[in-house]
C-alpha cells in the first residue's frame, strides 16, 4: 500500500498548477481547465483521506459530488464562453475587462 503523503503531494502539485493557470492565462478556456485541475486535486485528497477509514464512504461521496459539480460547472462555463464570444468576438480575459455595450 502506498503512503498517503505521495497522494497529498500530487494533490498539492495539481492544485498549485491549476491555481497558477487560473492566475496567469488570458484565455477563458485555459482558466476553466485550471479550475478543473484544482477540483481534481480536491478529489484526489478526498479519496486519499478516505482510505484511512474504510468503513465510511464520506471521501468517495465527496469526490462524486465534486465530479458532478465540475461537470455542471464546465457546462455552464462553456455556455457562457460561447455567448461571450458571439457578442465580443474574443475569449481573452484582458479584452473582457468590462461588461458593457
Amino acid at each position: 500500500m502506498m503512503d498517503i503523503s505521495l497522494f497529498l503531494l500530487l494533490g498539492i502539485f495539481l492544485f498549485v498548477s491549476g491555481f497558477f493557470i487560473v492566475l496567469t492565462r488570458q484565455n477563458v478556456i485555459m482558466a476553466l481547465m485550471g479550475v478543473e485541475l484544482m477540483l481534481n486535486a480536491a478529489n484526489l485528497n478526498f479519496i486519499a483521506f478516505s482510505q484511512y477509514d474504510r468503513l465510511e464512504l464520506d471521501g468517495q461521496m465527496g469526490a462524486l459530488f465534486v465530479i458532478v459539480l465540475a461537470a455542471a460547472e464546465i457546462a455552464v462555463g462553456l455556455a457562457i464562453v460561447i455567448n461571450v464570444y458571439k457578442r465580443y468576438q474574443t475569449i481573452r480575459l484582458d479584452k473582457l475587462n468590462q461588461l458593457s455595450n
